[in-house]
């Protein structure tokens, strides 16, 4: 066989090789990712998500259910910015 014919199929085959090891090394990996997960307690059970406020002042908005405008002393004592102040 020509050596240049046999170079490149030489070639060839330890890329392949070097693929499937490859392969290999990242299926055992996600295997034991996977055992591990399994094994630890739930993250997403003792995870809680903050509250995120409506505005930019850091105030909620009111009840959707209500549909009554709040005052500006209502929400003064309610710990919201009065609605002159609040941003558009």
């Amino acid at each position: 066989m020509h050596p240049e014919f046999l170079r490149e199929m030489t070639d060839l085959r330890g890329r392949e090789m070097r693929a499937r090891a490859h392969q290999a090394r990242l299926a055992k990996l996600a295997i034991r990712i996977g055992r591990r997960r399994r094994s630890l307690p739930d993250e997403a059970d003792r995870f809680v998500i903050p509250a995120i406020p409506d505005y930019v002042d850091g105030s909620f908005s009111p009840d959707p259910a209500s549909t009554e405008l709040v005052t500006d002393r209502e929400a003064s004592e309610a710990g919201q910015a009065p609605a002159a102040h609040r941003a558009a």
